[in-house]
């Protein structure tokens, strides 16, 4: 079998047998293709004739380049998911890349906020929503979900109204993989939420009828949670804008994208005293090698406590 052909069905069995999410499949959809474009360039275009030592030139040629360390080695773990989906399939007699390795890169810690200004974020979106203003309305309640459940940003805009239970005050939600996860929220968030249901979310529909009246495009009336000016599903570009604003001027240093507000939840629950295997599961963690990057945060944390205020330190 020809390498694109194969890696087209790779990817269909990644999309519909795995469950990836769309990221995840062009994230591999790019990797293979630059796998497939350096293997014709050798004179490698059967999946029969892929080696190790073929695929170990890759990453060299990849670190030569200037590829960062974490872009090398998610790109050596698409190849190594391919060659061995080609064993299971029998389109070849081993799998190649089973013995493929790539350089470790330092995991950076994720961003933490710290509570006090955090609060005062809080306090400042509460305000503006007071003024009922229906975007200012949906800013606070989205900003509050992120932090109050944890989500990430894909699984926020992908909420429709009937994810919320608000007398339970729980959400599900529909993580990686198409794993199902209902979290609980706390009464901050349930206000906003309320808010924002009750008033804002149909003022702002009301509004995009105006505009649909006015010659403007008819928007589409549906079930999700977070709406756009437009009356449509929020995207997440709007979001990662809304985030990044309101995290450059809050102390600290790192990426300012919704996930911050994820990180935060997830550190200040362990610093609170959770364990770590709830909050796996209030993370959608599949590992718990992954929830364990917050253990390291807390850990830091606390370090720089004691550095700051133990009088022997």
């Amino acid at each position: 079998m020809q390498l694109p052909e194969a890696i087209a069905e790779y990817l269909e069995a990644v999309r519909f047998e795995r469950g990836a999410s769309a990221n995840t499949v062009r994230a591999y959809e790019v990797d293979l293709a630059a796998l497939a474009e350096f293997s014709r360039e050798r004179g490698v275009e059967s999946v029969d004739d892929l080696d190790l030592a073929l695929l170990r030139d890759w990453l060299w040629a990849l670190t030569e380049a200037g590829l960062a360390k974490a872009t090398v080695a998610r790109r050596a773990a698409a190849a190594r998911g391919f060659t061995a989906w080609l064993e299971r399939r029998d389109l070849v007699p081993a799998d190649v890349g089973a013995r493929l390795q790539s350089p470790r890169s330092r995991r950076p810690l994720p961003r933490v906020l710290a509570a006090e200004p955090l609060g005062g974020l809080f306090d400042e979106l509460g305000a503006a929503a007071a003024e009922g203003e229906p975007v200012a309305v949906r800013d606070a309640a989205m900003v509050e979900l992120l932090y109050a459940a944890g989500l990430r940003v894909a699984e926020l805009v992908g909420l429709d109204l009937g994810s919320i239970d608000r007398g339970a005050r729980t959400v599900r939600v529909l993580g990686k993989g198409g794993k199902e996860r209902v979290v609980p929220y706390g009464l901050p968030a349930a206000r906003a939420l309320d808010r924002w249901i009750d008033g804002g979310r149909p003022a702002l529909l009301r509004a995009a009828m105006v505009r649909t009246a006015d010659g403007g495009a008819t928007p589409r009336v549906e079930a999700a949670l977070f709406l756009g000016a437009r009356g449509a599903r929020i995207d997440q570009r709007v979001v990662r804008r809304l985030v990044e604003r309101l995290l450059a001027e809050l102390p600290g240093s790192g990426p300012s994208g919704p996930h911050a507000f994820r990180h935060t939840a997830a550190t200040h629950l362990l610093d609170g005293g959770a364990d770590l295997r709830s909050v796996q599961e209030f993370l959608g963690h599949a590992s718990l090698g992954t929830t364990q990057i917050y253990t390291h945060v807390s850990a830091e944390r606390l370090r720089e406590g004691y550095r700051t205020a133990h009088p022997r330190a």
